[in-house]
């Protein structure tokens, strides 16, 4: 297979539903693209293709076929030059609105029954209104022709076609009865023009997209923020001075001094130096951490305190906040499944409009009452005008925009809209429990010579050797394992001063222990399986090894030439928020499941403290995701939290894969959450997340589907039979811009949502 490129680019010009589904499909028939995916309410396009078969002129001509434009080849806009243009556009959009609907007002007063006493007798001159008219039909109007014009050449039509059609309509009707008024008084019509309807509609339809723009700017906070952070220069030493650089400079391995209060430009490893580190930013915990020589920091965070020198490690594109800006980008401009059947509804919603604004015409023209083409006509506009797929496209994406934004600035990072969609369904939890349920940093609780399971008598002094001796041969064999156990035995030989020795022929058993040979020995440690596998006789320690895994700790044994020479017990700290996390899951009907690979008797320790029923005890790693297929199995939704690296399988096959953050090596590709801060409780505002979103999703498309449902019969003239009700066409355009705009500040809502 070839090498797949995935881009994002803007898209102008789009307004509603349909044209996303258009530009989706014009951009699937390229061939040698593979998946395209646009969103409405950050007007981009996320385009995966082959380029040797694609390039960025191809799918520009592909999306300008109908009749929208691409940037593929525009420049990345600094925050400053977006924020810049943004403003320009909506300036540019107001003012068409504004004058759009002051030449609209002046043309109701002279025209509007009553209304039309008070009025200048210029303002009641038919030539007059036409005149006022124009220039809202094509200029302030022209941009619903732009994208009419090249969407009906194509055979394909969006809310501009209908807003265009029924303007015009209604212009044109008016423009024939002011030039040519005999042509209606043969039929039996009065000649009076309806330039106030065009004109209104434009001005509150410009009103209404004006705010949604200015709403929709609000659903991207959360990017800007981020961006926002980015240090613009740092302070690296080089040839003994110190020397202020563009952030973009900064290359691995250079050593920068940063002082108190300032941002931390790129990620690295501190050298010299301490200090308490701001990192609420990233992780969403309001806690300084405490930073000295060997801890990572990260790029965007603020130094409070200390000076301190560090060695980059991270520039560019690979800083963990350059990728948490393109994983909260990616995320808010995915589809998540709700939306695409909205999408698909609204792709077959223009035509049946237009197929009903004909109907409606051909009935009331047919069977209406005097004067019944102006019924026909004024219906058919207002059916043409209230028909807003609008709200039915904003539904989803500005609600997501909203939930992946709001969960960054919490530090929780959702890969995708799907992902942010399934995490409300989970009704089964489980939880890794080394470095998640628990700190992941295990100390050495208990060293015990096979001299003390026999009770042999001994003095305190030969005790005390025996033991060191263990320690040494333990620490000697796990020097050479990344373990976490591993890591406290030797950080344990370190303290006591203990002199390691030279390990040959180093093995790790997965899920038994290690083995090597000291000198001419053959040593092995490790647990039971490890010692059953080697034979080696461990029936007279068997209390003790209850005794410890009661406490929840780990026990490994070690042997050499066969021959058990003793126990070593290793602990890990439960997590202080894990209890209420799990509670706080199991108030919400989800079953919580823990799953290690320790023995059954540590696990139920550890499953004790934190409150959990259900384990899953002696799991070796390739047997994570055999267990949460088999939960899977039972017909659970099933969420895995791990560390996002070991449990890569356990996290892709789940439901939902959330992984634990771990610093500047956060897996944000093992899965689907990646949850920067190591507090439990982020699991819990992760789901309520979902769940909060999800319902705003849902309330957004109750609104957009009701109001087409309700309103389009009550346009067509459903009332009129029996209570003489009929919407007048400038209604149908203010409703229909307050369903856009109401939808918008519905999921602008969310961001006040506490989690």
């Amino acid at each position: 297979m070839r090498n797949l490129t995935k881009k994002t680019f803007p898209i102008k010009g789009m307004h509603c539903a349909s044209c996303v589904r258009v530009i989706e499909n014009a951009l699937s028939k390229v061939e040698g693209v593979t998946m395209a995916n646009v969103n409405l309410a950050s007007e981009t396009a996320t385009v995966t293709f082959d380029p040797q078969k694609v390039n960025d002129q191809t799918l520009a001509s592909a999306v300008a076929n109908v009749g929208y434009k691409a940037g593929v080849e525009e420049e990345i806009k600094t925050e400053d030059e977006d924020k810049i243009q943004k403003q320009k556009e909506l300036k540019n959009l107001r003012t068409k609105a504004l004058v759009s609907l002051f030449l609209g007002s002046l043309i109701v007063w002279g025209s509007f029954p009553g209304l039309m006493n008070t009025a200048p007798e210029i303002l009641k001159n038919f030539y007059v209104q036409m005149i006022l008219a124009i220039p809202v039909q094509f200029w302030a109007g022209l941009q619903f022709y732009k994208a009419t014009i090249p969407a009906l050449r194509h055979r394909t039509a969006n809310m501009d076609t209908l807003i265009a059609i029924g303007t015009s309509t209604a212009f044109l009707y008016s423009a024939v009865v002011t030039v040519f008024p005999q042509l209606v008084m043969e039929l039996g019509i009065e000649p009076m023009p309806y330039f106030d309807v065009s004109t209104v509609i434009i001005g509150l339809i410009l009103l209404g997209r004006y705010f949604e723009a200015r709403a929709k700017m609000g659903t991207s906070e959360a990017i800007k923020k981020l961006i926002g952070l980015q240090p613009k220069t740092a302070r690296i030493l080089k040839n003994g001075k110190e020397i202020d650089v563009p952030v973009s400079e900064v290359a691995i391995g250079n050593v920068i001094r940063v002082r108190p209060g300032e941002k931390i430009p790129v990620d690295g490893e501190i050298l010299e130096g301490e200090s308490s580190i701001d990192e609420s930013m990233i992780s969403g915990e309001s806690i300084p951490v405490d930073k000295s020589k060997g801890s990572l920091v990260i790029g965007g965070t603020i130094n409070k305190t200390g000076t301190f020198t560090y060695k980059a490690t991270k520039v560019g594109a690979d800083t963990m906040l350059a990728q948490i800006i393109k994983l909260v980008t990616e995320a808010q401009g995915s589809k998540a499944p709700i939306q695409r059947v909205a999408d698909l509804i609204s792709s077959y919603f223009v035509p049946i409009v237009l197929m009903l604004a004909v109907a409606t015409f051909v009935i009331w023209f047919d069977f209406g009452p005097v004067p019944a083409f102006l019924f026909a006509l004024l219906n058919s506009v207002a059916v043409l005008i209230i028909a807003c797929p609008c709200a039915m496209g904003l539904a989803t994406p500005t609600a997501i925009m909203v939930g992946v934004g709001k969960g960054a600035e919490n530090g929780i990072l959702i890969k995708d809209a799907e992902s942010l969609e399934t995490a409300h369904k989970i009704n089964a939890i489980i939880f890794d429990k080394t470095g998640t349920l628990t700190y992941g940093k295990p100390v050495v609780t208990d060293v015990i010579a096979r001299s003390e399971t026999t009770k042999q008598s001994q003095s305190e002094r030969s005790l005390r050797s025996a033991r060191d001796d263990i320690l040494q041969l333990a620490a000697s064999l796990e020097k050479g394992s990344e373990h976490s156990l591993a890591e406290a035995i030797v950080n344990k030989a370190e303290v006591e001063k203990l002199v390691l020795s030279k390990v040959e022929g180093f093995k790790a058993i997965p899920g038994h222990g290690v083995e090597g040979m000291i000198g001419k020995n053959k040593a092995i440690l490790g647990n039971r399986k490890l010692m059953e596998k080697e034979k080696v006789d461990i029936t007279h320690v068997g209390s003790h090894l209850a005794k410890l895994e009661s406490e929840g700790k780990t026990v490994m044994m070690l042997a050499q030439n066969g021959k058990l020479l003793g126990l070593i017990a290793v602990a890990d700290t439960v997590k202080d928020t894990a209890k209420s996390a799990v509670q706080n899951l199991q108030k919400m009907g989800i079953e919580v499941i823990m799953i290690t690979g320790d023995n059954e008797r540590t696990a139920q320790a550890i499953a004790k403290l934190v409150g959990i029923k259900r384990i899953l005890a002696e799991v070796l790693p390739d047997g994570k995701e055999a267990e949460v297929k088999k939960i899977q199995a039972e017909g659970k939704i099933v969420a895995m939290v791990g560390d996002g690296i070991n449990d890569a399988p356990a996290l892709a096959s789940a439901n939902v894969g959330i992984a634990m953050g771990t610093g500047t090596d956060v897996a944000i590709e093992a899965a689907d959450i990646t949850l920067v801060s190591k507090d439990l409780k982020a699991v819990v505002s992760a789901i309520l997340l979902s769940k909060k979103t999800m319902k705003t999703i849902r309330l957004n498309l109750f609104w957009a589907f009701g109001y087409n449902i309700i309103l389009i019969p009550v346009a067509m003239g459903a009332l009129y039979p029996f209570f003489h009700i009929l919407l007048n066409p400038i209604f149908a355009s203010a409703a229909m811009a307050l369903s856009s705009v109401s939808v918008v500040s519905n999921s602008l809502l969310l961001k006040r949502v506490k989690i």
